[in-house]
């Protein structure tokens, strides 16, 4: 009786050992330097949408806590979806994505919620790799008449979807005051 007590010890110990190990983050190169820690919530068939304006190759690695969350990359719109990215990382646990230097800045980042579950929870870390070099001569094609042109039309594209978006904000808020009076 008391050498399954031993047994039952030894494997509790080692579930544990094993379980710090599986929390511990991965190493990451040294030349990496850590920019940013964005942590959230995202419901089923939803998008969250941030902005990067970092220069140089960005890595994006994003960890689904709970549930399943994909990532979108586009340096054309600043809200991707799975219909419109430029990169992309539908994987059912890490997601990573290296954004290259060369992407025009802002880079939208699109965080889907999968719908495979009620709600996703997750944490991406992001990442600037100074290991690579940046190319001087990469500039000498840089047309200001088309960069200006590009920022206009986001800029444009960006307050039609933040009126858009306090509209449905509005629009819910009466939906739920209606359905509160009802029931």
């Amino acid at each position: 009786m008391f050498s399954h007590g031993i047994i039952v010890i030894q494997f509790l110990a080692l579930h544990v050992a094993f379980t710090v190990h599986a929390l511990e983050d991965e190493p990451v190169p040294e030349e990496w330097i850590l920019l940013h820690v964005v942590q959230g919530q995202i419901g089923a068939g939803n998008y969250s949408y941030l902005r990067l304006n970092h220069d140089g190759r960005i890595i994006l690695e994003m960890k689904s806590l709970m549930g399943d969350a994909d990532l979108y990359i586009s340096d054309t719109t600043l809200h991707p979806t799975f219909d419109d990215y430029n990169l992309q990382s539908v994987t059912c646990g890490n997601d990573v994505i290296v954004v290259p230097s060369h992407f025009q800045r802002p880079v939208g980042i699109g965080i889907y919620g999968h719908p495979s579950h009620l709600e996703s929870e997750f944490e991406m870390r992001v990442y600037l790799d100074q290991t690579v070099e940046e190319d001087p001569f990469a500039m000498a094609s840089y047309n200001s008449e088309e960069t200006e042109t590009t920022k206009k039309q986001q800029s444009a594209e960006t307050t039609a979807q933040d009126e858009e978006s306090i509209l449905w904000t509005i629009l819910i808020g009466i939906l739920k005051l209606v359905l509160e009076i009802l029931f």
